[in-house]
Order: C-alpha cells, then structure tokens, then sequence
C-alpha cells in the first residue's frame, strides 16, 4: 500500500526589508557559485530552490510535517559561515501557504525595493533551472516555481504595478542626477558589464549623460556595451586613470572582493583638483569599501540608500499593489487546492484500491453459488456493487479532499479504520 507522507513548503531568507547590507552581503550566492551552493544545499534537504539577489537570498525547499527546525538556516549558516546571533535577528521563515504567498508576491515584483520591476521574474525562473539542474526539484516545488511564473507575469498584465517601472539600475541613475544635477555635461565610469551594468549604462544614455565608459573584468564584454552605447571601453587595469576623469561611478560587478577601496579613490583625488565624484554601489556584497564614505568631496551611495525613491515608487503604485494582492490571494488559493488534491491521492487510491478488492472477492463468491445468472444479470449485479461501494466511500473521499484543518486527523483515521497500512490478504 502507498502512505501518505505528510511535507511542508518552506522558505528562509533575508531581503532588503530586515537585513543590513553587511550581513546579505555574507549570505549572497553569485551566479559562478550557485552550483557549489545547490551541492552543499542537497546536503540539508531533498528538495530547494536557491533565489539569490542583490536584495534578498531565499532558500525553499521541502521537509517533513512536525519537524521543527528548518534544515536551511544551517545551510545559510554554512555557506556564508555566519554565526546564529548574526543571522536570525534578521531571518523570516514562513512555511505553508504563507510561503507559497510570499514567493507569488516576490514573482509579482511587490516585495522588490522598485515595486513592479522585472527583473526579479527572469531570476526566478533562472533560480528553478538550476535547482532542476541539480535534481533538487520534484512536486510540489517545481509546480510551485512555475505557478509563481504565472502568477508574476500575469500580475503584470492585469495591472498596472510594472507600468513604467524603475529598476535598481534606472534608481541608481535618479540618484546620481539627485546628487549631481544635469547630467549633460558629466562622464560616467560604469563598472560590470553584466545585466545591471548595461541597464546602468543604458538609463544614464537616456538621460543625456555626455560619455559613457565602460570597463570589466572582461575586455570584451565592456567592449562590446560600449558599442551599444556609442561609449568608450577601458581594461579594468586602467580603472585608476578613469576614476580621475569621470564625474559618476557605478558600480555593479559579481565580484567577492572590493574593486574600489579607499585608498585608489584618495590617490585619485589627488589629481582631481578637488572636483566632486558620485560613486553609486549596486553590488552586493559590496564593490566600494565603506571607508570611501569618509573621503571629503566623494559621495558614496549603496543600495540601502535606495529608501527613499523605493518609498516613493511604492506609494505611487498603492491602487496597483491592492488589485495585485486579489489575484495573488486567488492563486494562493489555485495552488493549496492542487496541493491538497495531490496530497491526499495516494490514501484515496488505496481506499479505493482495497474496497475494489473486497468488491470483486465478494462479488466472485456469490457468482458461483448463483450460477444460473445470465450474463445480463450478472452484469446489473456487478453495477450494482460498484455503486454501493462508490456511495458508501463518497463521503470520507470528501472529507480528506476539502476539510483543511482536520485532514491530517481524517488521514490517521481512515488509514486506521480501513486498516490501510496493513498487507493486502492473500
């Protein structure tokens, strides 16, 4: 006979909501390291799917019903060898349909520091191709992810929560204008050449910025956004002489380490005649050392500074976030009834599958003491013991099928009533 085994969807994280950069920094999983940390994931749970940005780092995954510890929060502590104090004044769990919530939300780009931006969708569903990858996805899990596709592209259609939305990169620009004034005049350094940097380098284009720059760790890569942008590529060797030419630097690298620390800015400045400089920090962890902030005429924003634009782009799309919410609550709703149904199929089909077995046993004796039945008849009589069977397990069916909060009880009590964990007779 199949058990049922009762398991529970949960998820642990840290977002730009509840953690300091300095601890997500030490929790981020870059795109070069989310195999080794989905090998070291498959360690703790059978089933997870790693999300990794730089505002959040979540890891869901699948354990058993009653246990009470969540496996993932000693992967976290692990991967980013962070002590307990550090790590849970920060931490959110949520398990269940809260977890299934949140990740509909996080899809739908509204737990995002820019409400409504898209990137955040193309990362999930990056998230579940490598946890496929991995063989760490099964049901529910993989549904899940890719419910919470659906539900974050459908968001976006029905409402107007992503109409003209920002991203990290457009918010970095607004910020250097905010510090800097018109942009027409400036140059700007953008470090990274990946997604963010051509984002970056594609909003200060917009803006009227006078020359772009662009430089990476790879050549050819900044090259070639260069190209795109009618801008100029330097090798990340010369970042040094840049840095005395430009007005802005942004910069976003998957690097582990500093590119810019506060000894090469205070040597730049050197030959600058005390002209102003704008460094914009997207990365996390952290390309500029923090130290910078304390080197008169250079202003040094991360994305903690993001506030108060972020505050300012939510509140401009409140109307859009509630009617965003309604379609999110239904879908949440769509998922626990498919996971229900799942759930509880295999005790339905060994309900099913036993008294189907005593139908036909019974059935077969009385056949032989009446053999004077003519096929017709006997027909009509095995209809009939179809029919008994199917009324009198209507109602337990319905009962494991639709009452939420007392499933587990009706699961035990069927599985004992019907003695299901018993051996079929032989």
């Amino acid at each position: 006979m199949n058990k049922l085994s009762r398991i529970q969807i949960r998820v642990v994280g840290v977002n730009h909501s509840t953690t300091p950069i300095d601890i997500r920094e030490k929790l981020a999983i870059s795109s070069v390291h989310t195999a080794d940390a989905l090998y070291l994931l498959n360690r703790y749970v059978s089933q997870g799917v790693i999300l990794s940005t730089c505002n959040r780092t979540e890891v869901y995954s699948v354990t058993e019903s009653g246990c009470t510890y969540h496996p993932s929060i000693d992967f976290l502590k692990a991967w980013a060898n962070i002590s307990n104090t550090d790590l849970q004044p920060h931490l959110y769990c949520y398990q269940d349909e809260a977890a299934v919530k949140h990740l509909f939300c996080v899809a739908a780009g509204l737990d995002s520091l820019i409400i409504g931006e898209f990137e955040i969708l193309g990362q999930v569903k990056q998230s579940l191709e490598k946890a496929k990858r991995a063989g760490l996805v099964e049901l529910p899990l993989r549904n899940l992810f890719q419910q919470a596709l659906h539900v974050g592209r459908r968001v976006r259609e029905k409402t107007g929560v992503s109409k003209n939305a920002l991203s990290v990169s457009s918010v970095a620009v607004e910020l250097a204008a905010k510090a800097i004034g018109n942009l027409t005049n400036c140059k700007a350094l953008v470090i990274g050449s990946g997604e963010a940097g051509r984002l970056v380098a594609k909003a200060l284009k917009e803006r009227g910025i006078a020359q772009i720059t662009t430089t990476s760790r790879s050549y050819k890569k900044a090259s070639a956004l260069a190209a795109a942008l009618g801008g100029d590529a330097v090798g990340i060797d010369n970042l040094s002489q840049q840095l005395a030419n430009c007005d802005i630097v942004i910069s976003c690298t998957g690097a582990p380490h500093f590119i810019l620390d506060r000894g090469t800015i205070e040597n730049t400045l050197q030959i600058r005649a005390n002209k102003p400089l704008v460094v914009i920090d997207i990365a996390v962890p952290r390309d500029v050392e923090p130290e910078v902030r304390q080197i008169s005429n250079v202003f040094l924003y991360d994305i903690d500074d993001f506030t108060y634009l972020s505050e300012l782009n939510r509140m401009q799309r409140e109307a859009e976030i509630e009617s965003a919410m309604e379609i999110i609550e239904a879908e949440v709703k769509r998922f626990i009834a498919w996971w229900q149904a799942i759930e509880v199929k295999p005790i339905i089909s060994s309900l099913v599958e036993k008294a189907e077995d005593i139908r036909q046993r019974q059935l077969s004796m009385t056949l032989k003491k009446l053999r004077q039945l003519s096929p017709e008849e006997q027909e009509r009589l095995d209809a009939m013991t179809k029919a008994i069977v199917q009324k009198i397990l209507h109602d337990p069916i319905q009962c494991l099928k639709n009452d939420v909060h007392s499933r587990e009880d009706y699961i035990a009590l069927v599985k004992e009533l019907f003695r299901l964990d018993r051996d079929k007779p032989e």
